[in-house]
């Protein structure tokens, strides 16, 4: 570490990153330097170094699907390539038969141990839809974890009901809902969500649902869509949005970054994105997450579904533990054109073996299966 000493005494963020070894966690104003500062290689050295004194040289990943059950969605936002108006050609709504399909065979075929469910704000759906398959996936695939819905289709739920999210919260978590994914999230400073999803719920809202899924005890996932239209102190106020929340419910499991893909969406049509953020952006976004949270949120995903695997295999050595899932039949990312978002477990495991670390398959509550 006498090298590294010596290069913390002539960067810039030197005295955060000597804090963050000491575990002290960047404020809010540190933070920002770190945004601003060209010094990667060095956060990740930092971040790098409190993750393997946490995980050793271990990562993990959970089998699982990616159901997307509906694209009918009356939300518009402009950074999506997958949502349709009701009544479109190309709409549609999965049965309880064909959801029930989709899970047996990722079963049968890959023993998944999560089953992520997510899908447009479908004015059409009552909550009997919701709580018939949360029940069936729970009865006839006990170890099958279901992550499912984001705040804003929570929010749509409620809507549909005319009753409180926190009621809808409670009503989905007895019919079998386990965990609730980050989405809708993006970043939380209604700015921004004014012009990327004028229609979504609000930052407050965002927070004040995952706060009522946590006193109900569903923990989730906080993620942070970056990239857009954004500033370096909106990145900030996202952070410790979370940092905050974190520390009142201890709710938060993971923490995932990503960046947004602009292609085949209104943002791009409309020339406010022209290209992704790139893979330099990922790595500094995964070190400064692990900065920020140290601590606080135990894991950090790699974000391999906007980046690819390589940057998946960087970004476990600049502050990742976690590789995320294999997510088969995803449709949302994919719409983009970006690229194949397809992955299995092998192609996993594999991955992160050729960078020297062991692997671990966990459930749907980051509990180890097996050690490959």
């Amino acid at each position: 570490m006498s090298q590294t000493t010596e290069q913390l005494y002539k960067s810039d963020i030197g005295d955060i990153l000597e804090n963050s070894l000491n575990g002290k966690r960047p404020n809010p104003e540190e933070c920002l330097r770190l945004l601003k500062s060209d010094d990667v290689y060095l956060m990740g050295l930092v971040s790098g170094h409190l993750t393997k004194k946490q995980f050793g040289k271990k990562a993990s990943f959970v089998n699982n699907i990616i159901l997307n059950y509906t694209n009918v969605c009356i939300t518009d936002c402009k950074f999506c390539a997958f949502y349709r108006s009701p009544g479109a050609d190309d709409s549609y709504t999965l049965t309880l038969d064909q959801i029930e399909a989709r899970v047996k065979s990722a079963w049968d075929l890959f023993k998944i141990r999560q089953v992520l469910i997510q899908g447009g704000h479908n004015p059409n759906l009552k909550i009997e839809y919701y709580e018939d398959a949360f029940k069936m996936i729970r009865e006839k695939f006990p170890m099958v974890g279901v992550h499912a819905l984001s705040t804003s289709e929570i929010d749509m739920i409620a809507r549909v009901e005319k009753s409180s999210t926190k009621e809808i919260l409670s009503r989905l978590k007895d019919s079998g809902l386990q965990s609730i994914p980050g989405a809708g999230a993006e970043i939380l400073v209604d700015s921004v969500k004014d012009v990327i999803s004028p229609k979504k719920i609000s930052s407050n809202d965002w927070i004040r649902i995952m706060n009522e899924a946590h006193s109900l005890g569903i923990p989730g996932s906080a993620t942070m869509m970056y990239g857009h239209v954004e500033n370096n102190q909106d990145i900030v106020d996202h952070f410790f949005k979370i940092t905050k929340l974190q520390e009142n419910t201890k709710g938060f499991m993971a923490f995932i970054p990503w960046n947004f893909e602009p292609n085949n969406t209104q943002m791009k049509e409309e020339g406010i994105v022209e290209h992704g953020s790139g893979g330099i952006q990922l790595l500094k976004m995964i070190a400064i997450s692990r900065l920020v949270l140290d601590g606080l949120i135990p894991h950090i995903q790699s974000s391999w579904l906007t980046n690819g695997v390589g940057m998946a295999q960087l970004a476990l050595q600049y502050g990742a533990d976690d590789f995320g899932g294999t997510l088969i039949g995803e449709e949302v990312v994919s719409c983009t054109g970006a690229r194949s978002t397809e992955l299995t477990g092998k192609v996993i495991v594999d991955a992160i073996h050729q960078i020297g670390y062991q692997v671990e398959e966990r459930d749907n509550f980051y509990n180890p299966v097996s050690l490959l």
